[in-house]
Parts: structure tokens; C-alpha cells; sequence
């Protein structure tokens, strides 16, 4: 019998996300939304692909999803991402009245707790999902990036 999809196994999906970023050079960020145990949308940090600072992975995510429910809303969808939403992504995430957020890695310096901002409040939020390996690879990029400075 197969195991039923959890909080775990979507955050290891964003996780691929992040490698995807990391790959390219980008902050190791990675998200996904589901509905229905379904992935309907991925992202990851595309900054400086994209020489955008609105290019984050959540909000390549919120597109996508919205892109693929022919709606601006997220009701009955989760966002799984690697690091706690930023103050920008968690003001898009309330304007969408996503239903949950899942994070791994607190954001201790510019996370929207941090920062004083609300998602809507009917969000749920699960915090700490993966959170070391979320961390392991967002320490790896800033010290590879550290070595070369």
C-alpha cells in the first residue's frame, strides 16, 4: 500500500525547487502549491535570472498556481516553500487567501514574522517541516558564495 502524501514528501518536492536555484547560482529557495495532493505549481528564486527582485519562489508559485485555477484566489491550496515567506511574499500569499503555508527554515533576520506582517487570517501556518535540510542548503550556497568573495 502506498503511503499517503504528507507534509514531508511536499517539502522535499520544494526542495527540488531549491537544488533548481541553487543550480543556476540563485538563493536555494523552492516552493510548491497542492490541491487535492496535487501539485498545481512550482517555483524557485529567479532574482538574478531574471534581474527581478520580485522574483521569488513563492511568487513564482502564486502565478502558476493562479495561471493554472483561471482565478487570483488559492482557496484550498497549500504552499509548501524552504524558507519562512519574506514580507513581499507573505502580502501576495494574504491578497491570495491561500488556505495554509508550510515552511521549512525560519527566517530569523527578514521573514514576515520578523517583520511584523500578517498573512490572511484565515491561513494556516505549519513552521519547521524539513527545516534542517531546508537550512543545510541555504548555509552550503552562502558559504560557497562566502569562499569566492
Amino acid at each position: 500500500m502506498l503511503e499517503p502524501f504528507d507534509d514531508t514528501y511536499f517539502m522535499q518536492k520544494a526542495l527540488q525547487e531549491a537544488q533548481n536555484a541553487f543550480d543556476r547560482g540563485e538563493i536555494p529557495v523552492g516552493a510548491v502549491i497542492v490541491t487535492d495532493n496535487r501539485i498545481i505549481a512550482k517555483g524557485h528564486n529567479l532574482t538574478e535570472t531574471l534581474t527581478d527582485v520580485t522574483a521569488h519562489a513563492e511568487m513564482q508559485a502564486i502565478t502558476a498556481g493562479s495561471s493554472f485555477l483561471g482565478g487570483k484566489y488559492l482557496k484550498d491550496c497549500t504552499l509548501y516553500v524552504t524558507l519562512e515567506p519574506c514580507q513581499m511574499c507573505a502580502g501576495a500569499l494574504y491578497w491570495s487567501q491561500i488556505t495554509r503555508v508550510v515552511f521549512g527554515a525560519s527566517d530569523d533576520h527578514r521573514g514576515y514574522r520578523k517583520m511584523g506582517t500578517q498573512l490572511h487570517p484565515k491561513t494556516q501556518v505549519t513552521k519547521g517541516i524539513l527545516a534542517t535540510e531546508c537550512s543545510d542548503l541555504l548555509n552550503q550556497f552562502f558559504a560557497a558564495r562566502r569562499r569566492l568573495n
